[in-house]
């Protein structure tokens, strides 16, 4: 097992990765508080995982709400049902909840964690790539709207994230693929040697070759963590980097509606439009760009966007990006393979091309 501090003061908090995990009921008992917890699953997650996580919190008065599965219902309806189970089971401010899930699950009960009774504590317990390396760490908790994704919520941080890459023996390949995106936006926004290890070892993480996995896991989160202790608001700018295909992938995720697109999909897409920008912009090189769609491809994740996604579409939708500040799109390119930044001063007419391109 590998140990991994994300630090925040008073709120720092561990995030344990390693095999066998939901088997270590002293990992989760330790950063429970009080008596109570209520663990937050979905359809498909629960029947797997929600046994051996009812016995690591034997004895504390628990209970537990199963939500459906999708982004589609990472809304306020769903999240107003964690509420109203908490309410009927009588939970109080000393309760504890516990997402046992992906990211929509994960950002769902941290919501829910920020608002029942003013602030309550919860822990992460992500069963997919992309949460374990990602959604799970930081604290960005919330739901979509139907006009713009994750625009309603907060931020709340986990008292601790049990990383169990067990689960991902039970993870279909399509979603193996999506937390991919994430791990190589690490690579591409500081670190070039792991995007080249990336490289190298993309189809070992594809067979889910458990040292690969282990290695990408750990040094994902390392940069998640560095990152989150240094602007854990987004307030200096460096957080907001973490975004870097965001802002073309959430205008896809919406424009075709929640759930046809997995998150990843639709940030690897993204990342692609950022490197054409990027180049556009006179940045990147065309090798660049190649290494990195080529990465994306071998991830088995889309380079381009869906063809009912326009120029016009994406221009509207991105424009209600929460990295809009005063009026201003602002978008995470890339000044070299490994060196990201955030800016409002790129050229709209670039721009339009690598949408028109696209």
């Amino acid at each position: 097992m590998d140990t991994l501090t994300v630090s925040l003061g008073e709120r720092s908090y561990p995030i344990y990765i390693g095999s066998g995990l939901l088997s270590r009921p002293d990992l989760l008992r330790q950063h429970v508080a009080g008596d109570q917890t209520m663990t937050v699953s979905n359809e498909i997650v629960a029947p797997l995982y929600l046994a051996r996580l009812d016995e690591a919190v034997s004895g504390f008065r628990h209970d537990a709400v199963i939500l459906p599965d999708g982004e589609q219902f990472k809304n306020l309806d769903t999240l107003n049902s964690v509420f109203t189970a908490l309410l009927e089971k009588r939970h109080d401010r000393g309760t504890t909840l516990v997402a046992l899930g992906g990211g929509v699950v994960g950002d769902i009960t941290g919501f829910a964690a920020a608002s029942y009774q003013r602030g309550v504590d919860f822990i992460q317990v992500p069963t997919t790539l992309l949460a374990q390396v990602d959604s799970s760490v930081g604290g960005k908790t919330g739901v979509n709207h139907p006009l713009g994704k994750n625009m309603i919520g907060a931020f709340h941080q986990p008292r601790c994230v049990v990383i169990d890459t067990d689960t991902l023996d039970t993870l279909e390949d399509r979603q193996m693929s999506a937390g991919l995106a994430e791990v190589i936006k690490y690579g591409l926004i500081e670190d070039e040697s792991f995007f080249a290890w990336l490289e190298e070892n993309i189809e070992a993480l594809m067979r889910r070759d458990k040292d690969a996995l282990q290695y990408a896991i750990c040094e994902s989160c390392a940069s998640k963590a560095r990152v989150v202790a240094d602007d854990e608001r987004e307030r200096s700018g460096r957080r907001a980097r973490l975004n870097l295909g965001h802002t073309f992938g959430h205008a896809i995720e919406t424009g075709t509606g929640y759930g046809a697109w997995l998150h990843g999909e639709a940030v690897g897409c993204g990342m692609v439009m950022a490197a054409d920008l990027s180049r556009r912009m006179g940045w990147l090189d065309a090798g660049d760009v190649a290494r990195i769609r080529n990465l994306v491809r071998r991830a088995r994740l889309p380079d381009e966007p869906p063809a009912s996604m326009d120029a016009d579409r994406f221009t509207s939708l991105m424009s209600v990006d929460k990295k809009v500040q005063r009026g201003r799109l602002r978008l995470v390119l890339l000044r070299a393979v490994g060196d990201a930044m955030v800016s409002d001063d790129f050229d709209a007419g670039a721009l339009r091309a690598t949408l028109e391109a696209a």
